[in-house]
């Protein structure tokens, strides 16, 4: 996936979020999807979000940008936030709080 950066509307900067993500992780929902819709995901654009990929561990992540086949924000990564992005077929479910 191509990197994409962290701009928000008319190209300004987003920043991460200034406190940690929740401590509780969120049930997980039920899902019998094969790809993540952009338009039910980015209802959660600029909130915390826990993502459960497809393989590998949870996470909580704060989305920037939704595009038709990506997302982009930031990735908690236990002690600080770090820009990524992935695409949305590795996401098996995901909610955001």
């Amino acid at each position: 996936m191509a990197f994409m950066p962290p701009f928000g509307p008319q190209g300004t900067q987003q920043q991460p979020p200034s406190a940690p993500p929740p401590s509780a992780i969120p049930p997980k929902p039920m899902t019998s999807t094969l790809a993540i819709d952009p338009g039910a995901i980015s209802r959660c654009l600029f909130r915390y979000t826990y993502i459960w990929p497809r393989s590998g561990p949870g996470f909580w992540f704060y989305p920037v940008f939704v595009g038709r086949t990506s997302i982009s924000g930031f990735r908690w990564n236990g002690f600080f936030w770090m820009f990524s992005g992935f695409d949305l077929s590795r996401i098996d479910a995901f909610t955001c709080v």
